[in-house]
C-alpha cells in the first residue's frame, strides 16, 4: 500500500512576506489604490505587481488586486479581445507584448509558490488573462 501524500502547509502573511524579500521582490506598503484594505502590501518583481493583505485563518494571505504589468504606476488588467491582448489601466490601454506576458506569467508563478497557493492547470500552462472580450460589435449579446 502507497503512502498517502502529506497536506502541503500553508504559510502566514508573515512568512509569505519574509520569502517574497528572500526572493528578491520588491515588498511596500500598498498606496492609496489597494482598496483601502489597512496593512495591504504591493509586491513586484519583472516589471509586474499585485497587492495583498493578510486574510483569514483558511487564507492567510488574501490577493486584493490580481497580479498585472505596471503601467504609469498602475496595476494594469491583462484583457483579451480575442485577437491580441491588452494591458488596460483605468487611464491606459496598450498591446501585451510577449516579453510583458512571460514576465507576467513568472512573476504570478513565483508569488503563488511563495504564498502557498495552488495553481490550476490551465494557470501554469500560460498567462490567464482577466477579462475576455472576444465579440468587436459593440452592445451585441
Amino acid at each position: 500500500m502507497l503512502p498517502m501524500a502529506k497536506a502541503k502547509a500553508i504559510p502566514s502573511f508573515d512568512e509569505v512576506l519574509k520569502k517574497l524579500g528572500n526572493d528578491r521582490f520588491d515588498v511596500a506598503q500598498a498606496g492609496e489604490g489597494a482598496n483601502r484594505v489597512a496593512g495591504a502590501y504591493r509586491v513586484s518583481k519583472y516589471g509586474a505587481a499585485a497587492e495583498i493583505a493578510a486574510g483569514g485563518k483558511a487564507t492567510p494571505t488574501q490577493l486584493l488586486a490580481r497580479p498585472g504589468w505596471v503601467l504609469g504606476g498602475e496595476i494594469a488588467q491583462l484583457v483579451d479581445r480575442g485577437y491580441q491582448k491588452f494591458m488596460k489601466t483605468s487611464r491606459l490601454e496598450v498591446p501585451a507584448t510577449a516579453d510583458m506576458l512571460r514576465s507576467l506569467h513568472k512573476f504570478e508563478a513565483e508569488l503563488n509558490e511563495a504564498a502557498g497557493v495552488l495553481t490550476l492547470y490551465n494557470q501554469a500552462m500560460g498567462t490567464t488573462s482577466d477579462e475576455y472580450l472576444y465579440d468587436r460589435v459593440a452592445g451585441r449579446e
